[in-house]
């Protein structure tokens, strides 16, 4: 399977490294993001094998996705895949609760998703054809100390793309959502808590891109040993998850 992607959150982490995967794997792929030296950078790296086309995109900005996503189906061709994978992560203390980290988190992780996903319908409906995959999170399975914010939008994330999955089918979309684990990326790295079973990026893109393009699960979740653990706690009723994760609280 090959084609033409489009990936956002593309300049670092995660997303440049499902970008380059991809190029690896014969396809041509428009990687977005805010910061267009990173994106130069990705597009000049050697596995990029000149397939990857920078195109810088803001994806707070609505017209901006509609922008980038008319360039890229007039400059490059119909995109088959689109990977929604711009994100961002601010831990939150309750003593400290500022609701303009909720803002910012929501604008970038939520309504990020959202423009992308406009932006691409009527192409994607019109054809008949397409593949959207929002990157959500594990941690968006249930309320974890400090991610308040960031679980939020995650949470919202995997209910929204469940929520669109039947109708976007009926227009020929495969709707799918990505909830990955804890990921190497410049974000995680300033975690000061320990990170189960940490992947590294280049494993993280390859179990993403192997599960949207060589199954049709609606959920690819990553890696599979923490994301049972985690649909097992989902599953516990309040009193003992709450006796479970009490420990997970930062110490003042």
């Amino acid at each position: 399977m090959s084609g033409i992607a489009w990936v956002t959150g593309a300049s670092q982490g995660l997303g440049a490294a499902v970008a380059l995967r991809l190029a690896e794997m014969g396809w041509t792929v428009a990687a977005s993001a805010r910061g267009e030296a990173g994106l130069a950078d990705l597009a000049a790296d050697p596995r990029a094998q000149g397939r990857i086309h920078a195109v810088a995109c803001d994806v707070t900005d609505g017209a901006a996705n509609a922008a980038a996503v008319a360039r890229i189906e007039a400059e490059i061709g119909p995109i088959a895949l689109a990977i929604l994978n711009a994100g961002t992560h601010q831990p939150l203390r309750f003593r400290a609760l500022d609701a303009a980290v909720f803002q910012k988190l929501f604008d970038i992780n939520v309504l990020g998703a959202v423009h992308g996903i406009v932006a691409l319908r009527p192409a994607m409906a019109a054809r008949k054809a397409g593949t959207i995959a929002v990157v959500a999170s594990v941690a968006g399975y249930r309320g974890l100390p400090t991610a308040a914010a960031y679980g939020m939008t995650k949470a919202g994330v995997i209910n929204m793309v469940e929520s669109m999955r039947h109708e976007a089918a009926a227009d020929g979309i495969d709707m799918r959502v990505v909830n990955p684990g804890f990921v190497r990326t410049p974000l995680t790295d300033k975690n000061d808590f320990p990170m189960p079973f940490l992947m590294e990026p280049d494993a993280a893109a390859q179990r993403m891109i192997d599960g949207l393009t060589r199954s049709t699960r609606f959920e690819i979740a990553f890696p599979t040993r923490f994301v049972l653990i985690l649909k097992l706690l989902r599953m516990l009723p309040y009193g003992l998850y709450f006796r479970l994760t009490r420990g997970a609280v930062p110490k003042d």
